[in-house]
């Protein structure tokens, strides 16, 4: 089984001078690893760095956390018919999108988008990456391995979150296409879920849902799951073993699952 997860690791203890960045791959459960080293300036310049990132993180979560807790009292006005308190949480809502930087440079580059300023839209996008790189991955994604495409897309789920208690819950939809001209079988899952803390979580399994299902050539499979997380914001990426079914003693092979973020601030609904 090869994984395609990525990760960076400060690996220079107190000196602080390397970066390395680990691609893992397992195969028959016999696990090896390629390295590549990449220096950095210095020890003060990149703990400094990293502090005003992780303050810049800890800003974000905090503004994301206190969005979640005004959509879900909305919510709740609104299901209760208080239609007077939930308009002024809907006003709350726009000027704390209107002043939370993260928000408005979003809400800018996405208008400018819109408008086809794509000038405007490409400044914007510079100021998120430098400010908020995190919040530049969308809640879906695409890719295609050997002819066998994966799509997904991520949903926040307002009803079974509880922001007042560090939990949120996401829903995501993956849409598997076999476009190539051999049957293949999900053998087995592997996902690699980050939280907005940064901490990461490997999760195997095998198959999905319960199944694993065999997908014939220009067919389909499609599935739902779900992710809690602590945090209001966060990503997933991972990949599928698979191995073709038309021919005996067949080696499996992965199929990557692009990264997507679970955020509580998504785009607006498309279709896969």
């Amino acid at each position: 089984m090869q994984s395609l997860s990525l990760k960076v690791f400060n690996t220079g203890g107190n000196t602080g001078c390397v970066m390395e960045r680990r691609n893992y791959y397992y195969c028959n459960n016999n696990k090896r690893k390629c390295n590549v080293i990449v220096a950095c300036s210095s020890s003060s310049s990149s703990e400094k760095s990293n502090g005003e990132k992780n303050q810049t993180l800890s800003a974000y979560i905090s503004s994301s956390q206190t969005y979640a807790l005004l959509k879900q009292k909305m919510e709740v006005a609104a299901k209760s018919e208080d239609y007077k308190e939930a308009a002024r949480i809907r006003d709350s809502m726009k000027s704390f999108e209107e002043e939370e930087p993260v928000l408005r440079l979003r809400t800018l580059m996405k208008d400018a988008i819109k408008n086809e300023k794509f000038e405007d839209a490409a400044r914007y996008r510079d100021e998120l990456k430098l400010i908020a790189p995190y919040s530049l991955l969308k809640c879906s994604s695409d890719t295609t391995t050997l002819g066998v495409r994966v799509q997904v897309r991520s949903v926040y789920i307002e009803s079974r979150s509880r922001p007042s208690k560090g939990q949120y819950f996401y829903a995501y939809r993956i849409r598997i296409t076999n476009n190539s001209e051999r049957p293949v079988q999900l053998l087995r899952r592997h996902w690699v879920i980050t939280d907005g803390n940064g901490k990461v979580e490997n999760v195997w399994g095998i198959g999905v849902i319960g199944e694993q299902p065999v997908i014939l050539p220009n067919t389909g499979f499609e599935y739902s799951s779900a992710c809690p997380l602590s945090t209001p914001s966060g990503r997933m990426e991972g990949d599928f073993e698979m191995k073709h079914t038309d021919k005996l003693g067949s080696p499996s092979f992965n199929v990557a699952i692009a990264p997507f973020s679970l955020c509580i601030i998504g785009e607006e609904s498309d279709t896969m």
